[in-house]
């Protein structure tokens, strides 16, 4: 009985098949628009905890003043300087490196080929704090830190402006004034927020002296081991800070310390929230969809009084016919499901390469969302298949 109700159904299907594609339509864009929302929203949650983990693992920073971004307000607080941060790396337990840093944007100028970038002083121990590695060449010695040299390491974004598919080592380019002499290319890294390939790393000296004139150092990067609380170690910085800076008990920091970490968790939970809002709004269209397969559902019903009426005449179950049509209503939806799951990772694949976010299938929400819009079959069909199944054999076979 049942394999005949399949068969019965796929046929009414079939007999009107652009109706049916209509009728599935708001199936398919509601399951479609649900994987879609979800799935890009899980890429971008990778993608935000990837580009804040490129920044450095386990990493803090220190930045004078207690906002950051527009506005904030540094401009009273006065800067650090390189005995801080020996100061930090030798009495912070859990510290492994730190990264004094000050910089500038300015333009860097290679034969016809000129670039604005940004120009950052440390030392060697930025390469660790950062989670940089070389593509080619090496980074600055504690030599050339000391004595201020001219050399640079570059990122990938200014290697490609201004020497092309050149190997950048051992040439020369234009820094304000003064020659500097490349000897490393950072490997890519990519984008978070900006272009962190958009560098020229050189020695805090260096910077200091031939770039911003002063010895001031305007940031502090932090490598905490792993293992290690950064809670902890962001506490024990603050209290070393404090105490440097002659901050009184009852003053406020003149400093703030990001946790990256925190960040990430932040960015994270946000754009989950948003991906369950978004996925919470395309699921109704999945009731729209429902709502249309009833209807149709119910006009099928109607179309088709006779043929109940004479199945019904030579001895057909109520249940039989109420079966009949249920089927039909779930191999509906289903197959809108079906279709909709498809297009869904075909529309999510497209998408993820166009935003640059990384495209990570979730087995678990298509399932579900297949599963659903059978749901739907079974909820919206079983009014009109029990309309059907109730009609009386003797009235349906008068009906013209």
């Amino acid at each position: 009985m049942l394999w005949n109700s399949v068969l019965l159904a796929v046929r009414a299907i079939r007999r009107n098949v652009l109706r049916s594609f209509l009728t599935i339509l708001g199936v398919v864009i509601g399951v479609g628009a649900v994987i879609v929302m979800v799935t890009l929203g899980d890429g971008a949650t990778q993608s935000v905890k990837d580009q804040i983990s490129s920044l450095g693992s386990n990493l803090l920073m220190v930045r004078p003043g207690q906002r950051l971004g527009p506005g904030r307000d540094a401009a009273g607080a006065p800067n650090f300087k390189v005995a801080d941060a020996e100061a930090m790396a030798s009495q912070v337990g859990s510290v492994i490196a730190v990264a004094p840093t000050t910089g500038s944007t300015v333009t860097v100028v290679y034969q016809n080929q000129n670039w604005s970038t940004s120009i950052t002083g440390s030392t060697r121990a930025y390469f660790t704090t950062g989670n940089w590695r070389l593509a080619s060449g090496r980074v600055f010695t504690d030599a050339e830190e000391r004595a201020g040299k001219a050399v640079c390491v570059i990122g990938e974004t200014v290697h490609r402006e201004l020497f092309g598919t050149q190997d950048p080592v051992g040439s020369e380019i234009r820094v304000k004034r003064f020659s500097c002499e490349v000897i490393g290319l950072l490997a890519a890294k990519g984008s978070s927020g900006m272009d962190n390939d958009d560098t020229v790393v050189m020695p805090l000296r260096t910077v200091q002296r031939r770039v911003r004139g002063n010895d001031d150092v305007t940031g502090l990067q932090v490598s905490v081991r792993d293992g290690a609380s950064l809670s902890t170690a962001s506490d024990s910085i603050k209290a070393l800070l404090r105490e440097r800076r002659k901050i009184a008990d009852n003053e406020d920091d003149n400093f703030s310390i990001i946790d990256t970490k925190q960040i990430a968790d932040t960015l994270s939970g946000t754009i989950g929230v948003m991906t369950m809002l978004l996925g919470a709004v395309a699921a109704i269209s999945l009731l729209v969809g429902g709502i249309g397969i009833m209807n149709i559902m119910l006009v099928s019903v109607t179309e088709r009084t006779r043929e109940i009426g004479i199945r019904l005449a030579i001895g057909a179950l109520e249940g039989e016919v109420l079966l009949q049509f249920l089927i039909e209503s779930v191999a509906l939806s289903s197959f809108g499901g079906l279709i909709g799951v498809l297009v869904a990772n075909a529309v999510a694949v497209a998408a993820a390469h166009a935003m640059g976010v990384p495209f990570l299938p979730n087995l678990k929400i298509n399932l579900l969302s297949f599963a659903f819009s059978a749901a739907i079959g079974v909820l919206f069909g079983y009014f009109p298949a029990r309309r059907a199944a109730q009609l009386d054999p003797i009235e349906a076979l008068r009906y013209e």
